[in-house]
């Protein structure tokens, strides 16, 4: 068995301390976590299912040390403010309260896909109307979007990217239906609030995700239907990956803005091409230590990956618009 100082971190350790716990326990647990992250730790509960006291011990020091570096403010932290208001304030008065300074949230309706396949869903849309095609691309990951999307027949495939780049606010009546419909269950209760997915945006971050061929296929047919809607989309494709793209003295430009600690969870999921083409940029010391730093890391989240990268693409575009760096990807230079 690997080493127990490389085994018990990230998943692994994971997997050793849900063990520790009987199954109703454990099920509390895993019913709170996102689909990608119950396969990860199913995957790793196999693997450690004949783990050493030595490596248990192991996973229980690296949880404390974790533990030890937050504080709990965070845990249950809507509950708490809920409860404290109602016993100050009374129900009603706390109700009120709540509804003006609580912060907004990304609606969860149609979260019972994420749970699927994307030959599921396609399975579940492919004889609906393609604005119900684009609602429900428009609630998925962008990964299972893209999927979905290229598992859709050829000729229905721009006009749902057109559908989700101008879709609008859909209030949750039409999405309870929506759920009921596809997955013929009861409709969750009414809320009231809409729900504010789609747009450009979406629709770009769901476009990086499709095959090349296909993403040229898609866009030429967008041009034709819409030129600016599918400019606005092309402009919004710029992602990590194509800051291989930029000369080296805008990318060093950038790398000089980027704290640290955010480029090497950054790094983590980017490929050795563009991992030289950051470091060429730096001295060769900054460079050794984030390769350093980057080698010492264990696994990271992919989702922590992601949003690192993000925020160096929201850097490079916040400078490109200021006229400090000039930006060239998928074909096209702006600032």
């Amino acid at each position: 068995m690997p080493d127990a100082q490389t085994v018990m971190k990230g998943s692994a350790a994971a997997a050793v301390l849900l063990m520790l716990f009987d199954e109703d326990e454990a099920a509390q647990i895993l019913s709170r976590l996102e689909p990608d992250e119950v396969r990860a730790l199913g995957y790793a509960m196999y693997d450690v299912a004949d783990v050493e006291i030595d490596e248990v011990n192991e996973a229980l020091d690296h949880f404390v040390n974790k533990a030890k570096k937050r504080t709990t403010i965070g845990y249950g932290a809507t509950q708490h403010i809920r409860g404290a208001m109602t016993k100050a304030l009374g129900p009603d008065r706390a109700d009120n309260i709540l509804a003006r300074i609580t912060p907004p949230t990304r609606s969860n309706k149609l979260s019972v896909l994420k749970w699927l396949e994307a030959k599921e869903i396609v399975a579940l849309i492919e004889l609906e109307h393609p604005q119900i095609m684009a609602i429900v691309l428009a609630h998925l990951e962008h990964p299972v979007a893209a999927d979905v999307l290229q598992m859709l027949p050829a000729e229905y495939q721009e006009e749902v990217i057109y559908r989700v780049a101008t879709l609008g606010p859909v209030s949750a009546e039409a999405l309870d239906d929506l759920e009921q419909l596809l997955m013929g269950g009861s409709p969750s209760a009414k809320s009231g609030k809409s729900s504010q997915r789609g747009g450009t945006l979406e629709a770009a971050a769901i476009m990086n995700n499709v095959r090349k061929d296909n993403e040229q296929r898609i866009i030429k047919a967008l041009a034709k239907r819409d030129k600016m809607i599918a400019l606005s989309i092309e402009e919004e494709m710029f992602v990590f990956d194509n800051l291989i793209d930029m000369d080296d003295k805008n990318l060093g430009a950038l790398m000089r803005t980027i704290d640290n600690e955010i480029l090497v969870v950054a790094l983590k999921g980017a490929n050795d091409m563009l991992k030289g083409r950051i470091f060429g940029c730096m001295s060769a010391r900054a460079a050794s230590s984030i390769a350093d730093e980057l080698a010492e890391r264990g696994p990271m989240r992919l989702a922590d990956v992601i949003e690192a990268q993000k925020l160096i693409i929201a850097t490079a575009r916040k400078m490109a618009e200021a006229g400090t760096i000039m930006l060239t990807g998928k074909g096209n230079d702006f600032v």
